[in-house]
């Protein structure tokens, strides 16, 4: 009796750790089970470094949708963004890739627009902005390059 009942409680954990583990790999694989809920909209951006299929879009630090797909399209990157069906778009959003902190993950922000005028599923975000190249800054910054043109004009000989 005693090794019977020691049995289903293994059997229940080992029945609890596979459930968590799904769990797990679902939630940190940012997978949906249900489905694609929401719309697509569209946006070309100059360059895209950092940011990966999943990563969230944002609307003042609200999650609203996220990174669906990435391709090329003339010589830019374009992703399709999924958004909540909630989340209406006027036509003169801008869209960003930004950086959490130095080193953290990427996501794209939406900075609202005051147009009457809505993006409809599957339009395009005309306005973009790309991330900076951080090495490119640095390399500026260790080069002198960034020095003003009042610096650069007193250094010149007289």
């Amino acid at each position: 009796m005693t090794q019977t009942r020691t049995e289903i409680v293994v059997g229940l954990f080992v029945l609890i750790g596979i459930a968590c583990l799904g769990y797990l790999a679902i939630k940190l694989g940012k997978l949906e089970l249900f489905g694609n809920s929401g719309y697509p909209v569209y946006a070309d951006f100059s360059s895209v470094a950092g940011l990966k299929l999943g990563d969230p879009v944002e609307i003042a630090g609200v999650k609203v949708g996220r990174v669906e797909a990435m391709g090329l399209a003339d010589d830019r990157a374009r992703l399709q963004l999924r958004l909540q069906d909630n989340v209406k778009l006027q036509e003169d959003v801008i869209a960003s890739v930004r950086a959490r902190g130095l080193i953290g993950d990427k996501f794209v922000l939406i900075t609202p627009g005051a147009s009457d005028k809505l993006i409809p599923p599957g339009g395009k975000i005309r306005e973009t902005d790309s991330p900076p190249d951080i090495p490119d800054l640095i390399g500026k910054i260790v080069g002198g390059d960034l020095t003003s043109k009042s610096e650069k004009k007193d250094a010149s000989p007289k």
